[in-house]
């Protein structure tokens, strides 16, 4: 009895997975992806400076076919431990689906700045990765009066993108590049490490070429031009992109 009080409802299952697996053959159209960049900036005063968010915004014009979504948590001073503490920036986090959440505090060049550095990367990337975003490390720069350190603060900042592969943002290696090769262009503030209007150009150029896999070379005009001077831009262009082929792929 029980197994014919069973067969009608096998005999259904069955027939349904028939027509299941012949609707596989329909031509309905899978969804289109999303192609919004959506860009949640995390960090201090070398972020708010010049609005380093808006002008990565500004180049997105580059691209009509694509729109961009950026947002930013920034206080002065401020380290990813601190910002962790606060919780804004977790909040922030959860709060869209970002594609990168750039992650940013000072130098840390030193030993045990490096390690707090690597630390906090590594607990903000597990925030970003619950809504499907990749961390992005944006590599900064030392007080020229501590140009020394410069190696280190590359360094530093190479860890931590390794340590959660993470998005690699060279923009302290842009600068550098561009102080070598066009040493007239003002870089810095007057306090000579919060960057210029020029100097956050470059990091814009490093940030948004990256994310949007594009040449930083020819990126300006595509987007509609910039105040900067056109000698300027050509030369925060080059430096922009001789910093990225610097880091490869990473």
């Amino acid at each position: 009895m029980a197994h014919t009080a069973f067969a009608p409802l096998r005999f259904v299952l069955l027939v349904l997975a028939a027509a299941a697996g012949s609707s596989c053959g329909s031509t309905a159209a899978e969804p289109a992806p999303d192609p919004t960049l959506r860009i949640l900036f995390i960090g201090n005063s070398l972020t708010y400076a010049n609005n380093l968010p808006a002008l990565v915004e500004d180049l997105a014009r580059s691209d009509p076919s694509r729109e961009i979504v950026v947002s930013s948590v920034a206080y002065g001073g401020y380290s990813l431990g601190d910002h962790w503490l606060r919780g804004d920036a977790q909040r922030a986090i959860a709060s869209a689906r970002w594609d990168f959440v750039v992650l940013q505090q000072g130098p840390s060049a030193l030993p045990e700045s490096r390690a707090l550095l690597i630390e906090d990367v590594k607990r903000f990337a597990g925030e970003i990765r619950k809504v499907g975003g990749r961390p992005a490390i944006y590599m900064v720069w030392p007080e020229m009066s501590r140009e020394s350190a410069w190696d280190d603060v590359t360094a530093s900042y190479t860890a931590a993108a390794e340590a959660v592969d993470g998005l690699l943002l060279p923009a302290g290696e842009a600068l550098r590049a561009v102080r070598a090769a066009a040493p007239s262009i003002e870089l810095f503030d007057t306090d000579q490490f919060h960057p210029s209007p020029a100097g956050s150009y470059a990091a814009a150029l490093v940030i948004y070429a990256r994310m949007a896999q594009v040449s930083p070379l020819g990126l300006t005009a595509q987007a509609g031009g910039s105040t900067l001077p056109a000698s300027t831009v050509a030369a925060l262009e080059a430096g922009a992109n001789a910093a990225i082929a610097g880091v490869g792929g990473n």
